[in-house]
């Protein structure tokens, strides 16, 4: 019995160590690092231990988290987004997302998206989800599927997302993920700073007439915020679509932006011009 005691102390440090630097993980995190006897099912067979403990909360099917001590498992709901770095290493957050992780989000919202290789099912947490996303096709024929990320820390964890000009073109193409074309502009309008070079090879790589036309409209109202040059604007407009195009597809009415031949949404052309005097 006495020759247990050193052992037993041994593996609950190393646990204790895990927890302490992986509050959010994957059964194959746990796997790697304990590196247990009986492999998956010794593994699986600890982690129930922590669960009746109440010292870990299953989140989803692998996924666990730990529990602060003093709080109860029921109250208690992880950070998303180490639930999703957890989930699928393999993950680049975007859209709402990425504005949240680039501290330049105009409100708070309770879905988070991350492109991913391959499929994922969705997430639901107490009071949000996380959705999983297939990259673009135009990323993957063009190679090109970390183009303008970061890595940016939370809570110890390095996660990758979309920066700022990658951000603002794959949210013109799908403003609903990023909580709607209001809460884009408001966002985005805020950033410090944008590669213009960065974000014209971004355009160029999506090949998309709508997107040059939005990013040049964008970057008209805001040019003095991000030094744009008169050169660049009209760069972006050769690429202008031949007729007219509603900015959202969905949209009814909207007022022509005549140089951009975008239909834009009154109250967004309202909020661009007063965000951006």
């Amino acid at each position: 019995m006495g020759d247990n005691l050193p052992h037993n102390y041994m593996k609950r440090k190393v646990t204790d160590q895990f927890f302490d630097t992986h509050t959010v993980f994957s059964l194959e995190d746990a796997e790697e690092y304990l590196a247990l006897p009986g492999g998956r099912a010794g593994t699986i067979e600890r982690l129930k231990y922590y669960l009746d403990q109440g010292r870990l909360k299953g989140i989803a099917r692998g996924i666990y988290a730990v529990v602060p001590p003093g709080v109860s498992p029921d109250d208690f709901s992880p950070d998303p987004f180490l639930v999703a770095a957890a989930a699928r290493s393999d993950c680049v957050f975007a859209y709402h997302s990425a504005l949240e992780l680039l501290g330049a989000a105009h409100s708070a919202w309770n879905n988070y998206t991350v492109f991913v290789e391959s499929y994922r099912r969705e997430i639901h947490l107490d009071d949000s989800r996380i959705k999983f996303l297939a990259y673009p096709k135009n990323l993957h024929k063009n190679n090109a599927l970390k183009i303008g990320t970061h890595k940016i820390e939370r809570q110890g964890k390095l996660l990758i997302t979309t920066g700022e000009e990658r951000t603002l073109v794959e949210g013109f193409r799908n403003p609903h993920y990023t909580g709607g074309l209001e809460e884009l502009l408001q966002s985005a309008g805020g950033f410090s700073v944008l590669d213009l070079d960065l974000l014209e090879k971004i355009l160029y790589i999506y090949e998309t007439l709508k997107l040059f036309s939005a990013v040049g409209w964008f970057l008209e109202n805001f040019q003095k915020s991000f030094h744009v040059p008169d050169r660049f604007l009209a760069g972006l407009e050769k690429h202008k679509p031949s007729s007219p195009l509603y900015l959202i597809r969905s949209q009814r009415g909207g007022k022509l932006v005549e140089r951009w031949n975008l239909i834009i949404p009154e109250d967004c052309l309202s909020l661009v011009e007063n965000h951006a005097a």
